[in-house]
């Protein structure tokens, strides 16, 4: 019976750890809804944390190959990222239209996307600490890295 209520206890311990690492890192969300016949309402929310960890299982030969692509882009991408960190709330593109509204900034630490027209909305919000995390692991992942 004692061996099982320690187990119990390591478990639940493993499980508020796993679950404070998760809430740490921030959520991924996306939002999608196509106001058409046949459209789709996608609503997505990821833990953040899972992204980076999930590129250590892609195979090698393809973040070297999307490292390669983008090598000129890296240095430049993991510089503004790491800098929009000391902006937490900025704004960095807002368009209005007559009846289309694009906004991109950062709030509370993440990248935000919202794109709003008669047809769809799309809302996308990914931790800056995130995408700064993948395009660390881009770079280190670059020929001659």
């Amino acid at each position: 019976m004692m061996l099982l209520a320690k187990a119990a206890l390591g478990l639940g311990g493993a499980l508020v750890m796993a679950g404070t690492y998760t809430f740490h890192e921030g959520l991924i969300r996306v939002d999608v809804d196509e106001y058409r016949a046949g459209g789709s309402h996608v609503h997505m929310w990821v833990p953040a944390a899972v992204v980076p960890m999930t590129m250590h299982f892609v195979p090698r030969h393809h973040l070297r190959d999307a490292a390669e692509h983008a090598r000129e882009f890296l240095p430049v991408a993991h510089a503004l990222f790491k800098e929009l960190k000391e902006f937490p709330d900025a704004e960095f593109v807002e368009v209005k239209d007559d009846d289309q509204h694009v906004r991109i900034r950062t709030h509370d630490g993440k990248l935000q996307i919202d794109v709003e027209a008669p047809d769809q909305n799309v809302h996308v919000l990914v931790p800056l600490s995130t995408v700064d995390d993948v395009v660390g692991q881009l770079e280190a992942s670059s020929p001659g890295a």
